[in-house]
């Protein structure tokens, strides 16, 4: 499972990959393995239990979910640099 797990943080665009270099950053690579290896399990064991098949949300997926939280941290980041911020939301 753990080859399978570094193979999955290696692609691109992946939810998975996204969650190993999440992990990663916080923990090192070789943790990060494990914990996408059971991630990897638990995905297998939904996808049996419930007869469907596999839906990647994508590699943005932990930035749209905590979407205000990633603004906060990004401005105080920028003020603890010295950079005055003005957050505005953009017209769509």
């Amino acid at each position: 499972m753990i080859e399978c797990a570094r193979a999955a943080a290696r692609s691109k665009k992946s939810r998975l990959a996204a969650r190993y270099h999440r992990i990663a950053a916080r923990r090192g690579a070789k943790r990060a393995a494990v914990a996408l290896a059971h991630t990897l399990l638990v995905i297998v064991y939904h996808l049996l239990k419930d007869k469907t098949t596999y839906r990647d949300l994508g590699p943005d997926y932990y930035d749209k979910r905590n979407r205000d939280a990633l603004i906060r941290r990004h401005v105080h980041r920028l003020k603890e640099l010295g950079v005055t911020v003005i957050v505005a939301e953009e017209a769509s």
